[in-house]
């Protein structure tokens, strides 16, 4: 004859097997990765590629890695977030509104080295008040 476990045992056993039958969590991707109450530039178009995550003003993008290589972005904050060509807020800047997202422009893609998130904006990198880097949001 078998041995017959104990009732008792049967029941701890059993829930120690139900994490090994779970389906893992699918891993966020392209914007997706962009947590709330952050700006987020993408190295890749539709927010592909590498990422960096700002919450705070950032003068030169090449502590992250990002200096010249942004071309798309995820505002997830409630803040206007201003682009600058150049490091240390200098150049020309461009405006990201807030919640919006989406691919630069061509001629704005690898092309910013600092942020400013809300604020005032610097010279514009456009020809007219309404410019936007923004090819569909």
């Amino acid at each position: 004859m078998g041995k017959k476990l104990h009732p008792l045992l049967t029941l701890p056993i059993a829930a120690l097997a139900l994490p090994l039958l779970s389906v893992p969590a699918h891993a966020a991707d392209g914007y997706d990765r962009c947590h709330e109450g952050y700006y987020c530039l993408f190295s890749g178009l539709d927010g592909t590629g590498d990422i960096v995550e700002i919450n705070a003003n950032t003068p030169d993008l090449a502590v992250y890695g990002m200096a010249d290589r942004a071309k798309s972005d995820w505002n997830r904050t409630d803040s206007y977030v201003h682009l600058y060509s150049e490091p240390d807020w200098g150049g020309c800047t461009a405006v990201t509104a807030p919640r919006g997202k989406g691919n630069f422009y061509s001629a704005y893609r690898d092309f910013f080295n600092g942020v400013r998130i809300g604020g005032p904006n610097g010279p514009s990198c456009g020809t007219s008040t309404e410019f936007r880097v923004k090819a569909h949001v």
